[in-house]
This record gives C-alpha cells, sequence and structure tokens, in this order.
C-alpha cells in the first residue's frame, strides 16, 4: 500500500490539496484510493463549512494523477496530464462531509495514449456517492496548450 507521503511526492497538489491517504491497489487499467480528508476542517474545498459531493470529481481525478505516476514507473516523471471534461456524473449525496471514516475512490481506464479516458465513483462503504466519466489530456503542450 502507498501511503500520503508516497502521493505527494508523485502528483503536483500539495499540502491540504493533497487529497488521498493511500492507494489501496492498483493495475495497468484501475486504481483505489482512499481518503478520509473530506472530513477535515482545513480541506480547501470547502464552501460555507460544507464539502458538496461534486468535489468528489477531485478525489477521482487525483486517483487518475496517482494512476499515471503509477504507470510511468519509478525512473520516468509522470506525464503532465489535465482534466479536460467530465461525463454522465450522478451524484447520490448532496455532500461528502459528514460521512465518517473513509471514501474509496476507484478510476478505471478505457483506454486512450494522449487522451485518455477514465470511468471513476466514490463509494463510503457499500453505497455510492457519485460516478461519471472524466477525460484527461496527457502532455497537453504537444496540442498547443
Amino acid at each position: 500500500m502507498l501511503d500520503r507521503d508516497w502521493i505527494a511526492a508523485h502528483i503536483p497538489h500539495q499540502g491540504t490539496m493533497c487529497l488521498l491517504d493511500s492507494v489501496v491497489d492498483w493495475s495497468p487499467t484501475t486504481i483505489r484510493c482512499v481518503a478520509r480528508s473530506h472530513v477535515a476542517a482545513d480541506n480547501p474545498l470547502r464552501a460555507d463549512g460544507r464539502l458538496g459531493a461534486a468535489c468528489g470529481i477531485e478525489y477521482a481525478a487525483q486517483a487518475m494523477a496517482v494512476h499515471g505516476a503509477l504507470l510511468a514507473g519509478h525512473d520516468d516523471p509522470p506525464r503532465q496530464g489535465y482534466l479536460t471534461s467530465v461525463r454522465a456524473v450522478t451524484l447520490h449525496v448532496a455532500r461528502l462531509d459528514d460521512l465518517p471514516g473513509e471514501l474509496v475512490i476507484t478510476a478505471e481506464c478505457l483506454g486512450g495514449d494522449r487522451s485518455i479516458l477514465y470511468r471513476f465513483a466514490v463509494h463510503h462503504g457499500v453505497d455510492g456517492l457519485l460516478e461519471g466519466r472524466a477525460a484527461v489530456i496527457l502532455d497537453a503542450q504537444a496540442f498547443g496548450a
């Protein structure tokens, strides 16, 4: 299991913006992470003292970034990625901060090379909180961005 220190060393999100606590397991196509930062009073995504369920998309995006870092291997730097769109997002709850314990974040790579499509979900125990699909563009400078 990879911990928060490993995650923070391999993705651009730092300090309280690094939302994930650990990687539970991963393969070339999937990743499963856990997070407890959704209950933290200093969570930078909170607004008016609440953490809305749509913020789960950022948790999923960070899981995708960690997946990219794992795929890059030990010697290669991870490819720079940008979340370009989310589709078919379904929110099953209004907020995340009122759920005790851990969130489980999963992402599955559905394909692509420089433009990658992921399916993601966030769960609390057996309860699904949100799911959807996200497109990530890698090496955006090659597209003139």
